[in-house]
């Protein structure tokens, strides 16, 4: 029982598009790939190298950057993928003439060399998806903070967005809950809402997150379980299940992302391209 290689994915990644009517998140395409494949729960949580991504989550990601770059697929700054409209009638690919194309465009541009497995050598630019070192730096940074300052920094992140009353409570024996805060839907809607953090390099599991929602109980609205690791797929369904006090999961890819997005201790530095067009001087 093995993992299929990334070019395998291909043809999967746009029948899940299809399936999900054209567009969808990473998660989306993701799950629905898993599901339409029936991949077995052993190779499913199988992490890449110390995660957070799952080697089945981190091969997608490069099918998905393989296909855009040969242009079926287009991908918007919200994270949301979508077949192209010029390409919508494309069933099928052939994955060599997508490799090929894209090692093609590798010789006219700058690039590094990504190793994907042990008989590949794969070539992309500097700013694809998977040459994220500052995200690597960043979770080495969270590893090296002890469980209050990780607490803290989980609480500041709340804050920023748009949690009230955000607390550290961090009780030994209080069944994992490590705050509190009340978060408000356009000033009307308020949900009680407690936390809980790990830093973890392995994957939360439905067990734990039952353990979690037992803590819940008669107390929050909702809950949210932070963690440098990841989840399994039974931890995302145990999170969502019917009848049960929702949960909200946060990865350390998306705590990442997240801190990114607020600007925490990172600077984001953009660099200005200026063109002059010739032709607008020389006609006036």
């Amino acid at each position: 029982m093995k993992i299929p290689q990334y070019t395998e994915m291909f043809n999967p990644v746009l029948q899940a598009l299809r399936d999900l009517g054209g567009s969808g998140s990473n998660e989306e395409i993701n799950n629905k790939v898993i599901e339409n494949q029936k991949y077995a729960s052993e190779i499913i949580d199988i992490l890449h190298g110390d995660g957070p991504m799952t080697e089945i989550e981190y091969r997608l990601a490069w099918s998905k950057t393989y296909l855009k770059k040969y242009g079926i697929l287009e991908n918007s700054s919200r994270g949301i993928w979508a077949i192209s409209n010029e390409k919508n009638s494309i069933k099928e690919v052939n994955p060599k003439d997508v490799v090929d194309y894209v090692l093609s465009l590798g010789k006219q541009k700058k690039e590094k060399k990504l190793k994907i497995n042990n008989d590949n050598d794969i070539e992309i630019e500097d700013n694809e998806i998977e040459n994220k070192a500052w995200q690597e730096e960043l979770m080495e940074m969270l590893f090296a903070m002890s469980p209050d300052a990780f607490e803290r920094l989980v609480q500041r992140i709340l804050r920023e967005s748009g949690f009230t009353q955000v607390e550290v409570t961090g009780k030994s024996g209080d069944g994992g809950i490590d705050g509190k805060g009340i978060f408000k839907i356009a000033g009307l809607i308020s949900f009680n809402v407690l936390f809980q953090c790990k830093r973890w390099q392995n994957s939360v599991t439905a067990s734990d997150i039952r353990d979690f929602r037992g803590a819940l109980q008669g107390r929050a609205d909702k809950g949210l379980f932070a963690t440098t690791g990841s989840f399994t797929r039974d931890a995302i369904k145990e999170a969502s299940r019917d009848g049960a006090t929702p949960i909200d999961l946060l990865d350390g890819e998306s705590l990442t992302n997240k801190i990114k997005e607020l600007k925490l201790g990172i600077s984001i530095e953009t660099v200005e391209n200026i063109t002059i067009n010739k032709k607008w001087f020389e006609n006036i």
